[in-house]
């Protein structure tokens, strides 16, 4: 969430932003909308400091054993005004407490401008594999092994889904304590095993709701819903707090599955584990002080880049464009590892900078020492990685002419030494 003085003396940024992350929310209906917000404060204080006279000047009245009567009367008008106002008042603070909520961020200056075809690669690494024969695709090769069964997931299920078997579920094992290792014990993150389930004002705090609900899953007799990422609980866990500021930056890292709908969003294209409804993910949490949060976000996209690395996997990362930018992100890498067996760069992690727009959202502030004044945070996150597309170019990339699938050597303790998967 933006501060309502900002987008006051900044209408142009803001039009600027919500053009180039293609928003439609008219700006000029809303700062209107706050025009009569604030003016309906301050009439309704006038009324309320009124009425607190005019309430003494009858106590004093009657103290004196006067005649209140006018007074009363007085009084009983500028309650019956106040009344009319204060629930006109709601009405009008609802629609603004709504509409704030979908005004994206602001992108940061050194964000390229313009969409998609804007996103600019900064930095790629990995050598491309020389076969010697045509790669197979990660759906063909499970077939072989039997490591994953899309067919009795889709019975279970429906469509978009995955079941992971023998040496496959291993593969997902050994993938998030891999990952959960070289957080915790070299990258000094904290290891959070969150709730997978959060209530509305959770996902609304990290930008999720109002405007992604319909990407959501939501149970049906609560207003509660699956959690798309580890970001929404871990994030959440300094709502409405206070945080000292000797404990910052403050880093996470959590395990979980994640859900989403992504309605309209499957095609011929996204067979297999490109695009499921649930898959696994190691996520990256940062809270920091706002002087440093660039800063913090390289170190958070190095640290999400080691994993690939120690994998040797071809990747490359992504700076976005503004109009591929996230509601609430002010700056994203993107990372993306190359799967020969469709050919294609598949996203694995998304690296941002929210600055205060989540903890401005979710009220996660620090006590600056100094000054002594609260201040909110700045919260970043990103994939540590994600484990489905990641699965696709382990087996793509580590695939052998007779079938098998070598083991890539940083998982091999996982696997008790073995060094391929077989049939």
């Amino acid at each position: 969430m933006l501060d309502i003085k900002f987008i006051r003396e900044n209408p142009d940024i803001v039009k600027n932003a919500l053009a180039a992350k293609n928003v439609d929310f008219d700006l000029d209906k809303f700062l209107s909308l706050d025009d009569e917000r604030r003016a309906l404060i301050k009439k309704i204080d006038e009324l309320r400091n009124r009425k607190n006279v005019a309430n003494d000047e009858v106590k004093n009245i009657i103290k004196d054993k006067g005649n209140a009567g006018p007074k009363i009367e007085k009084m009983r008008e500028i309650s019956n005004e106040l009344d009319n106002l204060e629930k006109g008042f709601k009405d009008i603070k609802n629609n603004f407490d709504r509409d704030i909520l979908r005004i994206p961020n602001i992108p940061h200056f050194s964000v390229p401008k313009g969409g998609v075809s804007n996103n600019k690669i900064v930095k790629e690494r990995g050598e491309f594999r020389n076969f010697g024969f045509k790669p197979a695709t990660h759906i063909d090769i499970s077939d072989y092994l039997g490591i994953i069964d899309f067919k009795r997931a889709s019975k279970i299920c429906g469509a978009n889904f995955s079941l992971f078997k023998a040496k496959g579920a291993f593969l997902v094992r050994a993938l998030i304590n891999f990952m959960l290792d070289v957080h915790t014990k070299e990258h000094n993150y904290i290891e959070i095993w969150p709730p997978y389930i959060v209530n509305r004002a959770s996902m609304t705090a990290t930008g999720q709701l109002p405007k992604l609900e319909d990407d959501m899953y939501r149970l049906k007799d609560e207003d509660y819903f699956l959690i798309p990422t580890a970001e929404v609980p871990i994030t959440n866990m300094h709502r409405s707090e206070v945080i000292d500021e000797d404990n910052l930056p403050v880093s996470y890292v959590g395990y979980t599955a994640c859900f989403r709908r992504e309605a309209g969003s499957y095609g011929k294209g996204t067979r297999g584990l490109v695009r499921v409804h649930q898959f696994d993910k190691v996520e990256l949490v940062k809270i920091v002080k706002p002087q440093g949060s660039y800063d913090e976000l390289e170190s958070l996209l190095a640290d999400a880049c080691s994993i690939i690395e120690r994998l040797q996997i071809p990747y490359r990362v992504v700076m976005l464009a503004e109009g591929d930018l996230s509601f609430a992100a002010a700056k994203c890498y993107d990372i993306e590892i190359y799967a020969p067996g469709i050919n294609k760069w598949l996203e694995v992690s998304s690296c941002s900078n929210f600055e205060d727009f989540q903890a401005r959202r979710g009220s996660i502030k620090y006590k600056d020492k100094k000054t002594g004044r609260l201040n909110f945070v700045h919260t970043l996150n990103g994939s540590g990685v994600a484990l489905a597309r990641l699965i696709i170019a382990i087996l793509e990339n580590y695939q052998q002419k007779d079938g098998t699938v070598e083991i890539p050597k940083v998982l091999r303790r996982y696997f008790d030494g073995e060094e391929r998967i077989k049939k």
